[in-house]
């Protein structure tokens, strides 16, 4: 956290509101429940193999 920056600055690229919207958001979501598995499976051992996570987190 020290070495974060302390101000940051946003620049918004105008766009063409003539053409249709594209989505930007959703890509980086996809990755997350894998991610997630590989960090429990790095800290525990355990290999999560169907979701939801919390049923399979049980002893």
């Amino acid at each position: 956290m020290p070495m974060a920056p302390r101000e940051i600055r946003v620049h918004i690229v105008p766009g063409d509101y003539g053409k249709p919207l594209d989505g930007v958001g959703e890509p980086g979501v996809p990755p997350i429940p894998p991610a997630l598995c590989n960090a429990i499976f790095a800290a525990t051992g355990k290999r999560i193999r169907q979701l939801p996570i919390r049923d399979q987190l049980k002893a």
